[in-house]
């Protein structure tokens, strides 16, 4: 999947979502690294995959969120190099109270329950 740019997808969000609402868009772009989450081995590429269908059910419940708006994430699957875009998540809503920590929950479920990735 191509991830569009961050500013795209800005501009799709506030076209798409109500200005009264929208106090703030959240966005982690994750990106492979030279070494492994524990830091003991050198990544030279990294095999990516994820589960479509259970992502788009993870977003749909986050959208009946009190205060978010607007939720996405795009995820890159294949062979990617040290550099790549793994995904790019966002989350937009009226305040930081309200979306900060749904947003922290949604990326670590997709770490752990959605993306399948192998280090090479």
């Amino acid at each position: 999947m191509k991830i569009p740019s961050i500013d795209e997808i800005i501009k799709k969000i506030k076209k798409q979502t109500n200005p009264e609402r929208l106090g703030m868009i959240l966005i982690h772009n994750g990106i492979v690294r030279k070494t492994s989450k524990d830091g003991s081995k050198i990544v030279k590429e990294m095999f990516v995959r994820y589960d479509k269908e259970l992502l788009d059910k993870k977003i749909k419940e986050l959208k009946t969120i009190p205060g978010i708006e607007y939720a996405s994430a795009f995820i890159n699957e294949g062979k990617l190099n040290i550099g790549d875009d793994i995904m790019l998540v966002i989350v937009a809503g009226d305040r930081r109270s309200n979306i900060l920590k749904p947003f922290e929950d949604f990326i670590e479920y997709i770490k752990q329950n959605i993306v399948k990735e192998q280090e090479i």
